[in-house]
């Protein structure tokens, strides 16, 4: 079992500006060390129409830098230095070469296929803009015409679940019933192929010039990283939005021979909020490295607890119970309740981060001070 983090869209930001950007990362980074796993990679995704205009207007502009390189620059500049474990992107080419592995034997069951749709490009440049009349986003024009062309495409069985209970990490018999149903009210037929300048080239299934829906990619993504560390499970964490966004896109991509993909749910982390903590760390005696441990460690990881966002209110109570944790951390924990973190922390159970003992035994595994 391997942890991940959903894909982050790669823009024009750093996680100090947005640290909320980052706590699905922090969520992996700090499992995947409790567990003894090695750091993994963080998971970044390029694939979008907004990196496509960001690399026209560099270009415009008299730059000579390829797509992928512009990208790979922004990501390396978000960070004072790279992870150990390096980043990866949902275009990297382990990533291409598993979702196309994965569309082929798709095509081959059934599950996916590539047929004449009619969709609506743009009048202007011929982006697709979808199955809808609106403005096109790569260019503005407000006017499109219809166009039928070949595309990859995935008929939904109304009676399958687009997000199943087996796909989320939790040991819960019925989690998640509201995400769930509005999961499940994607489109009976969704088209998973798309008019962008970069992404997975969907060329080796008969689909030149066109590349794999990202919401479909970034599955392969965490598979491919999961199966290159001979992990046969990879557990992304996500916030519950982006998984209904994306649940649908990634039913023929979640499992793969012997992989398979779960989602870890989390809520949001209120940062805007944190600095209001200013006295209450002060009153503790927290320094500095106090304070990032539960800026950046704790708060993170009691996100999967508070899956509808932790409130601001509970900070300061939450800083109390993460320092009497830090002054109860161990020279060495037990292995006993080493073995029955661990064992929560695979069952999805993330109930541990609100009681000391258990808490302050990660504090010692992780090397929180």
């Amino acid at each position: 079992m391997l942890f991940l983090n959903a894909p982050v869209q790669n823009g024009e930001f750093t996680p100090t500006e947005l640290p909320g950007k980052a706590t699905g990362i922090r969520i992996a980074a700090a499992l995947n060390q409790i567990m003894g796993a090695p750091p993994a990679p963080h998971l970044w995704n390029t694939a979008a129409l907004a990196g496509d205009l960001r690399h026209r207007e560099h270009t415009a502009a008299g730059g000579q830098i390829s797509r992928e390189d512009l990208d790979t620059r922004m990501i390396a500049a978000k960070y004072p230095a790279l992870p150990e474990a390096g980043a990866v992107t949902g275009t990297d080419r382990l990533v291409a070469e598993l979702a196309i592995q994965i569309v082929q034997r798709q095509l081959r069951s059934g599950g996916l296929r590539i047929s004449r749709q009619t969709v609506r490009v743009c009048a202007r440049c011929g982006h697709m803009t979808g199955v809808d009349d609106h403005p096109c986003k790569a260019c503005g024009c407000a006017d499109s015409r219809a166009h039928t062309t070949r595309l990859l495409v995935a008929d939904r069985d109304p009676t399958t679940l687009v997000l199943p209970t087996r796909r989320i990490h939790t040991p819960c018999r019925n989690p998640a019933r509201h995400l769930r149903g509005i999961a499940g009210n994607a489109p009976a037929r969704l088209i998973l192929s798309r008019t962008r300048d970069h992404g997975i080239d969907l060329g080796p299934v008969g689909l030149p010039g066109l590349v794999l829906d990202p919401r479909a990619g970034l599955h392969a993504t965490a598979l491919a990283i999961a199966r290159a560390r001979q992990a046969d499970t990879a557990v992304m964490a996500i916030t519950a939005n982006a998984t209904a966004n994306i649940a649908a896109y990634g039913q023929h991509f979640a499992e793969h021979d012997e992989l398979r993909l779960l989602y870890a749910l989390h809520g949001r982390v209120p940062y805007d909020q944190v600095t209001a903590l200013h006295t209450a760390y002060a009153d503790l005696g927290l320094g500095t490295t106090a304070q990032q441990a539960f800026e950046t460690w704790f708060l993170p990881l009691l996100s999967l607890k508070e899956k509808n966002g932790v409130r601001a209110e509970q900070l300061p109570g939450l800083l109390r119970h993460f320092h009497r944790a830090r002054l109860a951390i161990p020279a060495e924990p037990d292995p006993a309740i080493v073995h029955a973190l661990r064992q929560q922390i695979r069952d999805g159970d993330p109930a541990w981060v609100t009681h000391k003992t258990p808490l302050a035994a990660a504090m010692r595994m992780a090397n929180v001070e």
